[in-house]
């Protein structure tokens, strides 16, 4: 199914193994998802489920979204979120129907979304991973400098995208092709294999990966020789001798 689902960063841990190996893994609140539209190609020009998660006081949601969670049947939530499916998969969803864990299967691989954690104005060796310069023997305090940015005469200016100092972090952020360590259905919970974008307590798009699972080909084995003794080879014949050559006189 290529349904997601919208959770809470709750934080990390690690689970044991039974071979006794420590995996860390980020834990996911994913509890409380309920369908509030179900769009079709005949009345959307495309397929897909909106889902909602959290919840919001009625006070604080306007006349146009309190309609809209009104005609779905469901409590008002401060995330909406829209997953593309397949035509064959709507009849499985309904208007204000719940939606668990359950979709997600141990060792599946998805793709998590969130925003990032600020770092505030960063330097380019913070923000873009520069190297310093010495910061002794005739450096005139320039071992933190990102250097020249500018060009020469032509073009006499400076491309946009140009990496420098500035805001870090606070961006949204996707971790793809991570692994599903272990699923609680009863408690909506997903432990996903290592770290996740954002900080604790915030939202986070769990959904399938787009990636393609990578699939190692072996080289073809050599055919199997044939059993029993090999063959024998010919003996090669001795050399014919040289004819005897007539006395001298």
């Amino acid at each position: 199914m290529s349904l997601g689902l919208v959770g809470r960063k709750v934080g990390m841990t690690r689970v044991f193994t039974d071979d006794g190996d420590t995996i860390p893994v980020t834990v996911v609140d994913v509890s409380n998802n309920r369908v509030t539209q179900i769009k079709t190609a005949e009345t959307d020009g495309y397929v897909a489920v909106q889902v909602a998660y959290g919840r919001r006081r009625p006070g604080r949601v306007n006349k146009a979204a309190a309609g809209h969670f009104a005609k779905a049947g469901a409590e008002a939530g401060h995330t909406l979120k829209e997953f593309r499916v397949k035509p064959d998969e709507l009849a499985s969803f309904k208007l204000g129907g719940p939606v668990g864990a359950d979709i997600f299967k141990v060792g599946q691989m998805v793709d998590v979304s969130g925003t990032s954690q600020g770092k505030g104005f960063a330097g380019v060796i913070k923000r873009h991973n520069f190297s310093s310069n010495r910061a002794s023997h005739g450096n005139s305090v320039s071992h933190n400098k990102p250097g020249s940015i500018g060009q020469n005469q032509d073009p006499g200016r400076v491309f946009p995208g140009k990496r420098m100092a500035g805001h870090m972090g606070a961006a949204r952020s996707t971790v793809q092709n991570v692994e599903i360590v272990r699923v609680d259905i009863e408690r909506q919970l997903l432990l996903i294999r290592g770290a996740l974008p954002g900080s604790r307590g915030g939202d986070v798009t769990v959904k399938p990966t787009v990636r393609a699972t990578r699939v190692v080909q072996h080289a073809p084995k050599a055919a199997p020789k044939a059993e029993g003794k090999p063959a024998a080879k010919p003996e090669a014949k001795p050399a014919a001798k040289p004819a005897a050559k007539p006395a001298a006189k």
